[in-house]
């Protein structure tokens, strides 16, 4: 931890974080500049403990200016997960002020964090205020919330309540069955010797024995799923159950800090974790015998979303489940489809499912249209056009599932997003070498997000030709001015004209322009990532994105993801179709102020790259969105 009175520049911003952040926005001019002339600013890295307000009490009252916090409002769960995130803008160590004893919370530097600590005899009084008293109000809702639903069961460990089955690979069916039965247990792991385990299911050994007719005696390894998806006995069970959607499975081996299997955790396990309820929808979507089933489990889907937000799971692992879950559905739509009389004749081999946009990068809300390509081995090409009949009725079925589908075609029922493996490599290196022609610009931003969700789960063909990226200096430079068109701000010229002078498009306005930030920065150091926190992450520290602009675009993704969430949660619970439109004039205070400011961070961060794409050709570019190449100064 670092402290100092503060340069110039951290001065006028604090000065101007306290003129729009509730409760400080009810202070005087005079005293605004009084609290700012006193103010002592602290940085914190990842980890470092800012204020524990149950075992002392604070002397000043903290303003969060940039980074993320965790915070625990619970004395005897400090041990588990954090039961809250705030970003910039948080006040922090108000409530053992103004209760006068150590009431909490616990807070902790989630990155790297910058701290205004302010007199408490100058800011204190803004808590007495009308904004003040709306400000705590919402608090007060907001930590009951949270602390009366904390989750017991918030690690893997806690699922894992039996020593695991491991077999020899060369044990028959027969005796493994036996074993499975004795034990009471639906699975067993298969011990390989390569220092990766296969898994054995019941639902294995009836597809393959019963269905397949696989001989009794046929060892394990003939059965197994290999290899096992695997998690580590301290992640998270909120992660552990993404984890689980996104593969597909009924089953993750669990192994110790050591590398030892711990054991197994299926769907049922998963019920036992409040955050992580939703996973019994999942074990019905994946077990669903028909259309029509499917159709009735996967509307339940929005209910679910707001019970697990309601329960304390964080926006961005409720969008991760959301998206999770929306693969689970298609997967689930393309076995039925296939399975008909009209189409069974066709292989469900033949082709890699990917899909694309939001799903693809895991940040799909309620409003989420699916996005999807199909890949096929080049043998397939004469049969596609049958092929697109069925995906066709694929997208009938999630419609009627209450998932939208694009309507400009990037569905594998139209001819441009279903092609056999040469036929999106050609296509892909036409896109990287001139992406003026063929929509290649727009054709880039979709296949450069895909995920394969069904089928050969390795990387696509058209991101293998984008890992060449920085070989093709103008289309970098093309790719960020096209990334930065789309400017954020709160309203545009039209919305004014047209009267809409008080609703904001948060995804057109506020999201696309980070999300094409990421994506653009993610090439540039030719990452596979595909979440755009993840990509801001793994991209940062470049002259064109600065540790302090991903910093600051994070900060703005996350804030926007939960307004948007719940904006839409809240229209479904009232009947309506959910959208990305806001009407600021229904928000909170605090929700407007976040809004406000992280337009105007994300503006900030598009200008300042704006003005080095202007300034540098696009070798220079390459050159400079490496991380490592920023100015110290600049960092």
């Amino acid at each position: 931890m670092s402290s100092e009175t503060g340069t110039g520049a951290e001065l006028a911003e604090l000065a101007e974080l306290l003129a729009h952040c509730p409760p400080f926005d009810a202070l005087s001019p005079a005293d605004r500049a009084g609290a700012v002339a006193a103010a002592q600013i602290e940085e914190y890295q990842p980890g470092d403990l800012i204020l524990d307000a149950f075992a002392t009490m604070p002397t000043s009252i903290g303003l969060v200016m940039s980074g993320e916090i965790d915070l625990w409002f619970d004395p005897e769960r400090i041990g588990e997960g954090p039961a809250d995130k705030f970003t910039r803008g948080a006040p922090i160590g108000f409530t053992s002020a103004l209760a006068g004893r150590p009431v909490g919370p616990r807070v902790e530097a989630k990155t790297k964090v910058t701290v205004a600590n302010l007199p408490s005899g100058i800011v204190l009084p803004a808590f007495a205020s009308r904004s003040g008293a709306r400000f705590l109000a919402d608090e007060i809702a907001h930590v009951r919330g949270l602390t009366a639903a904390q989750p017991r069961y918030t690690l893997l460990s806690d699922l894992v309540y039996r020593d695991p089955l491991v077999v020899r690979a060369d044990e028959s069916v027969t005796a493994l069955a036996a074993r499975m039965t004795e034990l009471g247990l639906p699975y067993a792991a298969v011990d390989t010797g390569t220092g990766h385990f296969g898994l054995v299911t019941d639902e294995a050994l009836r597809r393959k024995v019963i269905g397949e007719g696989l001989p009794r005696e046929s060892p394990a390894n003939a059965v197994m799923d290999y290899p096992a998806i695997t998690a580590p006995a301290s992640m998270s069970s909120a992660d552990a159950l993404i984890m689980l959607l996104d593969h597909g499975v009924s089953f993750l081996l669990v192994t110790g800090d050591d590398g030892r299997l711990k054991g197994a955790v299926g769907e049922r396990d998963f019920m036992l974790a409040p955050t992580t309820a939703g996973v019994s929808l999942n074990a019905q979507i994946r077990q669903a015998r028909s259309i029509d089933g499917l159709i009735t489990y996967a509307r339940r889907v929005p209910a679910m979303l707001a019970d697990i937000l309601a329960r304390g799971l964080t926006a961005d692992r409720v969008i991760a489940v959301h998206s999770a879950l929306i693969a689970s559905i298609t997967r689930r739509a393309i076995f039925l489809v296939f399975d008909h009389e009209e189409f069974n004749d066709l292989s469900i081999d033949a082709f890699t499912w990917l899909s694309l946009g939001s799903i693809g990068r895991r940040e799909a809300v309620p409003s989420s249209d699916v996005d999807a390509a199909v890949t096929f081995a080049d043998s397939y090409e004469d049969q596609i056009p049958r092929y697109r009949e069925a995906f066709s009725v694929v997208g009938e079925v999630l419609q009627l599932c209450g998932i939208g589908v694009d309507a400009h075609h990037a569905f594998p029922s139209h001819p441009g997003f279903s092609r056999t493996d040469s036929q999106w490599r050609e296509a892909a290196q036409g896109w990287l070498t001139n992406p003026h022609q063929n929509q290649g610009t727009i054709m880039a931003s979709l296949l450069v997000d895909a995920r394969p969700i069904f089928g050969d789960p390795a990387l696509p063909e058209p991101a293998r030709v984008f890992r060449d990226f920085n070989r093709h200096p103008a289309t970098v430079e093309l790719l960020l001015q096209d990334s930065l068109s789309r400017r954020a701000r709160l309203l545009s010229v039209r919305d004014r004209i047209i009267g809409r002078d008080e609703k904001f498009d948060i995804k057109g306005r506020g999201l696309l322009p980070i999300v094409n930030v990421a994506r653009w920065a993610s090439l540039s150091v030719g990452s596979p990532e595909l979440h755009t926190v993840d990509r801001l992450r793994v991209a940062a520290g470049s002259e064109v994105l600065t540790d302090r602009s991903a910093s600051r675009l994070i900060e703005a993704f996350d804030a926007l993801q939960l307004l948007r969430l719940e904006h839409q949660l809240r229209q479904i619970e009232m009947g309506q179709r959910p959208d990305d439109i806001i009407d600021l004039d229904e928000l909170s205070p605090i929700d407007r102020s976040t809004i406000e400011q992280t337009v105007k961070e994300i503006a900030d961060v598009q200008r300042r790259m704006g003005r080095v794409a202007h300034m540098n050709s696009g070798a220079e570019l390459v050159r400079r969105g490496q991380p490592g190449s920023t100015p110290r100064k600049a960092r």
